[in-house]
């Protein structure tokens, strides 16, 4: 372990970064060709990779309500919006309570500035929002995606806010929250800060910065089946790199304002990725427990404490994230809402071995107008071995031996079968019921 200088024995700075639809093998460091990711593969070089990490869930509003409370998203109503749908088609009837803790109320309590730029989907005014959830500040969109230049919602609706305010701003999205987030940090801080910058990239519409001509293509026509259907793997590639492009630039900031190293970043994905992402070994995409839905690039950089160029075998999943920038910034918990996250430190600084998880998942999914039907799912990772649900269908892989998840071995291994199937039934009765 590298011994702790004395910036670091100081509170350190949070800056969690959150992509949105990021697949397992979209990154040059994991195996892209299409294009590069410069910035991000040295970030991933300069601390701690996990090899087998975990979104909370295949959609992006469960794992942000996973990563907001620090435990399984189904413990609130919230968590089985799959995703949340727009505010015309359900307005302000579910959310993230105000009176629920998050991370960011938490550490607003000890003593933390907090900001979130960038997508919230966490609930809709005037009874949700960012600030009524321990957030001093919010820069972003309150919807599940935005168009990239016109800032509108998949009902062509605008949806840029400053606070709880709209705004218009003249830009590509990506940039805009890149530019934010550096403003952000080059503020004079008098107290630590966490800063949360989701973006909306690599999510559809697939819109680069040069592709504007597919954003005024879609005026009069945004729906969620069109914007699905917008892009290219060409524009998808000038996403990523306008998105690797930016974070770069964050990084820089971080630099330029001599706090890179009392400053903790770490990268993740609210869930696999879609049509154009490269899945590596995996089958599956967003909207399914099989890996290519769940496994996400993550990793964590920590100059001076975290050793850089390491690659962790650890299983963890998104609210180990939350338990663990608690537990670095001295931050309890309320003990009215346990977590269900683990404490990483130990793991990140070399302290402790790998050991083996026992982790769940389950989606129910949003059948849409011009989508496939969605079928009941659930899922348990023990060790090395995963119990799947699809429908009526049961599965039982060795993902050590199997990471395609290709041979089933329910016959041949029963005893496993039926211990994790028996785990998950249990695991699922203690969540909010999904309703009809």
């Amino acid at each position: 372990m590298v011994s702790t200088n004395s910036t670091t024995t100081q509170r350190p700075n949070i800056v969690f970064i959150l992509t949105d639809d990021l697949g397992w093998g979209d990154l040059s460091i994991d195996g892209q060709t299409n294009y590069q990711t410069p910035h991000l593969d040295q970030l991933a070089k300069e601390g701690i990779r996990f090899s087998q990490a975990y979104s909370a869930s295949p959609v992006c509003t469960p794992t942000r309500v996973s990563f907001f409370t620090g435990r399984y998203p189904g413990r609130i109503p919230l968590g089985n919006q799959e995703p949340l749908a727009s505010v015309q088609q359900i307005g302000n009837t579910v959310g993230l309570p105000p009176e629920h803790p998050t991370i960011a109320s938490l550490l607003k309590a000890n003593g933390y500035e907090t900001a979130l730029v960038g997508k919230w989907h966490c609930g809709y005014l005037p009874k949700y929002s960012p600030l009524k959830s321990g957030f001093d500040e919010f820069f972003g969109n309150f919807s599940g995606a935005i168009d990239y230049f016109r800032h509108v919602d998949t009902s062509g609706q605008p949806d840029l806010w400053e606070a709880e305010v709209p705004v218009e701003e003249i830009g590509y999205v990506t940039d805009l929250f890149s530019q934010r987030a550096i403003d952000f940090l080059k503020k004079p801080h008098n107290s630590p800060f966490y800063l949360s910058l989701h973006y909306t990239a690599p999510h559809w519409p697939w819109e680069g910065p040069n592709d504007i001509e597919l954003s005024q293509a879609l005026i009069g026509k945004d729906n969620l089946q069109n914007w699905v259907d917008t892009g290219t793997a060409e524009s998808y590639a000038a996403v990523m790199e306008s998105l690797d492009n930016g974070i770069g630039r964050v990084l820089q900031a971080l630099n330029d304002a001599g706090i890179a190293d009392n400053t903790i970043v770490i990268f993740a994905s609210d869930n696999g990725g879609e049509k154009y992402s490269n899945f590596g070994a995996f089958q599956g995409k967003k909207g399914n427990l099989y890996e290519g839905g769940i496994r996400v690039p993550t990793f964590i950089r920590w100059p001076g404490v975290i050793e850089p160029n390491q690659i962790n075998e650890q299983v963890i999943i998104t609210h180990d994230i939350t338990a663990t920038i608690l537990a670095i910034t001295g931050t309890n918990p309320d003990a009215n809402y346990p977590l269900d996250g683990e404490n990483l430190l130990p793991i990140i600084k070399g302290e402790a071995p790998v050991s083996p998880r026992t982790l769940f998942w389950r989606h129910k999914g949003n059948n849409r107008p011009g989508l496939p039907p969605r079928v009941r799912q659930g899922a348990v990772r023990s060790g090395n071995w995963k119990y799947l649900q699809v429908g009526e269908n049961e599965y039982l892989f060795d993902l050590a031996n199997d990471a395609k998840e290709e041979i089933n071995l329910q016959v041949e291994h029963r005893e496993v079968f039926e211990e994790l199937r028996s785990k998950y039934q249990t695991w699922d009765s203690e969540l909010n019921p999904y309703s009809a």
